[in-house]
C-alpha cells in the first residue's frame, strides 16, 4: 500500500532563507523600498526626538524658573486687620513631606533705605527693607549680579544685599566693602546685588539684610511676611492644600497661599500638545510606510508568478507560499524600520547639538518604530501573500 507523501515543513531558518531570496535577487528594488520605509520611520523618530529634546529643554528652563514654587503670606483677620504668621511657621512648613526647600522674608516696618543720610525721609523710592533667611537665594532661584550672598557671619552684622531695582534707584553699581547705604538710621555695607528674580519680583526693589541683624539694628519683630516653598512637581497641589493649616494651625483662614506657578500649568499644557502631535505624526509616517510595503509586495507577486508556479509544481503548499512572501514583507519592513530609527536618532542628535539642547529620543519611539513597522509590514504583506498562494501552478507557469 502506497504511503501518501506529506509536504516538507519549513524550519524558521528556511523561512528566513526563502523570504530573503526575493530581497537578494532584486537588491536595488529592495533597497529603494526599504529606503522609503526608512525615510518615513526616520521622519517619525526625528520628529519625536526633536520634540522630546525641545520639551526636555523647556522643562529644564521651567524647572530653573521654579514651576513648584508656592508662597505663604499673612492675610486678614475676621475684623479686617492685618494678620501675622507665627514665628514658627517656617519650621512647621518644612515638616511637610514633599516640601524640599523653605525660606522666608520679613518686612521691616517703618524702615527705609537711602543712598546717604542727607536724603529727605519722604523720598523712599518705593523700596522696602526685608530680613531674609540664608537659604532664600536657592529657594526662589535668584542669582547674584555681583558680590556675595549673606552668610552665617554677615547676617549678624550691618550687611545688605540689594535687589536689582533697588540698586538702580540707589545708584549702586557694584558691591564692595566701601559701598554703604543708610538703612533705618544705620549704615549697612552692600555685600551683594541680585539679578532680577522672575518668580519673586517683590525682591527686586528690596534691601535684604540678615534676620539676626534686622532684629539687632532695626528692631525687627521676627515675624515672617512671606514664606517661599519648593516641593515635588507632582505634589504641588497637595502641598498647597495643607499650607495654610500648617503655617498657622490656629487660624488657617488668616493665611494667603499663592496658586501653582503659571510655568507649571504651561508645562502641563505643553505635555498635552506634544502628545497629540506625536500621535498624529506617528500615524501618518506608519501609514506611508505601510503603503510602500504593500505596493512593493504586490509588484513582487506580479513579477514572480513564474517562480511561484515552479515552486508549487515542485510541491510547495499554499501555506508555504504565504509564509515566504509574508516573511519577505517582514524582512523588508524590519530593514526599513531599523534603518529609519538609526537615521532619525542621528538627525535628532545633530539638530539638538546645534541648539545646545539635551538629545532625547525616547526608548518607546525607537522600539515602537521598529515594532509598528513590522506590524504594518505584516498587514501590508498579507494580501500579496494570500494572492500569491492562490495562484494555480499551471496559471503561474503560463505567465510570460
Amino acid at each position: 500500500m502506497a504511503t501518501a507523501l506529506s509536504p516538507a515543513r519549513l524550519r524558521p531558518r528556511d523561512v528566513l532563507r526563502v523570504g530573503g531570496a526575493g530581497l537578494r535577487t532584486r537588491p536595488l528594488r529592495a533597497f529603494l523600498s526599504a529606503l522609503g520605509i526608512a525615510i518615513g520611520i526616520a521622519a517619525m523618530t526625528a520628529v519625536v526626538g526633536i520634540s522630546s529634546s525641545s520639551r526636555a529643554e523647556l522643562d529644564r528652563e521651567l524647572a530653573a524658573l521654579g514651576t513648584n514654587l508656592l508662597t505663604v503670606g499673612p492675610g486678614r483677620t475676621i475684623f479686617g486687620e492685618d494678620a501675622q504668621l507665627p514665628t514658627e511657621s517656617v519650621a512647621m512648613v518644612s515638616r511637610i513631606g514633599p516640601v524640599n526647600e523653605v525660606a522666608a522674608t520679613g518686612k521691616v516696618p517703618d524702615t527705609n533705605v537711602y543712598r546717604n543720610d542727607r536724603i529727605p525721609e519722604a523720598e523712599t523710592g518705593g523700596m522696602t527693607v526685608q530680613a531674609a533667611h540664608l537659604d532664600l537665594l536657592g529657594t526662589v532661584g535668584a542669582t547674584l549680579a555681583g558680590g556675595t550672598w549673606l552668610n552665617a557671619a554677615t547676617s549678624r552684622y550691618p550687611a545688605a544685599v540689594l535687589g536689582a531695582a533697588a540698586a538702580r534707584r540707589l545708584g549702586v553699581g557694584a558691591a564692595g566693602a566701601d559701598i554703604q547705604v543708610y538703612v533705618g538710621g544705620v549704615w549697612f555695607t552692600v555685600v551683594g546685588i541680585l539679578d532680577e528674580v522672575p518668580l519673586a519680583p517683590e525682591l527686586d526693589s528690596a534691601t535684604l539684610v540678615g534676620w539676626a541683624a534686622a532684629e539687632t539694628y532695626l528692631d525687627f519683630d521676627g515675624y515672617p511676611t512671606t514664606v517661599y516653598t519648593r516641593s515635588d512637581d507632582a505634589a504641588v497641589e497637595a502641598v498647597r492644600a495643607v499650607l495654610a493649616a500648617t503655617a498657622n494651625p490656629e487660624a488657617p483662614n488668616e493665611v494667603e497661599v499663592s496658586r501653582p506657578s503659571d510655568a507649571l500649568e504651561a508645562r502641563r499644557a505643553t505635555d498635552r500638545a506634544f502628545t497629540g502631535l506625536l500621535l498624529g505624526l506617528g500615524a501618518v509616517a506608519l501609514l506611508v510606510g505601510g503603503v510602500g510595503v504593500a505596493n512593493t509586495m504586490v509588484i513582487s507577486v506580479l513579477e514572480r508568478r513564474a517562480e511561484i508556479g515552479l515552486r508549487r509544481s515542485l510541491g510547495a503548499t499554499r501555506g508555504q507560499i504565504r509564509v515566504q512572501f509574508l516573511a519577505e514583507s517582514l524582512l523588508l519592513s524590519a530593514l526599513g524600520g531599523a534603518g529609519g530609527v538609526v537615521l532619525g536618532t542621528a538627525v535628532t542628535t545633530v539638530y539638538a547639538s546645534t541648539r545646545a539642547w539635551p538629545s532625547v529620543v525616547p526608548a518607546w519611539a525607537m522600539a515602537g518604530g521598529v515594532g509598528a513597522t513590522l506590524l504594518i509590514g505584516a498587514i501590508a504583506g498579507l494580501y500579496p501573500a494570500i494572492r500569491a498562494a492562490r495562484l494555480a501552478p499551471t496559471e503561474a507557469l503560463a505567465t510570460p
